[in-house]
């Protein structure tokens, strides 16, 4: 029996959003959202961690070619969001609230399909957003 083994590779990525609701007046938002309702937007110096699973292959004695996974990484998400705005110039959130939250499953959804390709599968998406504040995503 192969191993099953959990590998994950870690990005960085620095962005700018807003949360608010148009439908919401700007105390409301303010109410709701707090500082990250500012209209004026917000940023942070986020890492990205994307762990993937699987079994060891025992050619290679590799779960997948992390070469491959960072530039799958690079080229499928954070190309798209470094120094952009992510309410306003990141494809895979228009029309998505700029949360972090999901931010995370826009990210699972960008990468699952390549990553399944080569025979792992993902397992987790981590955001950090602050040093206190973090989210993960294990896929629905």
């Amino acid at each position: 029996m192969e191993p099953h083994i959990h590998i994950t590779r870690r990005e960085r990525f620095n962005a700018a959003h807003r949360l608010f609701r148009p439908d919401y007046t700007d105390l409301k938002n303010e109410e709701v959202f707090g500082k990250c309702s500012n209209p004026n937007w917000h940023g942070h110096n986020y890492v990205l961690y994307v762990t993937v699973a699987g079994p060891l292959n025992p050619e290679t004695g590799f779960l997948i070619n992390l070469k491959w996974l960072g530039e799958h990484i690079r080229e499928k998400v954070i190309s798209k969001l470094d120094h952009k705005n992510i309410n306003l110039e990141v494809d895979f959130m228009a029309g998505k609230m700029a949360s972090t939250e999901n931010l995370a499953i826009a990210i699972w959804n960008e990468l699952a399909p390549g990553i399944h390709n080569t025979g792992a599968t993902l397992y987790r998406v981590r955001i950090e957003e602050t040093e206190n504040n973090y989210v993960e995503y294990y896929g629905s």
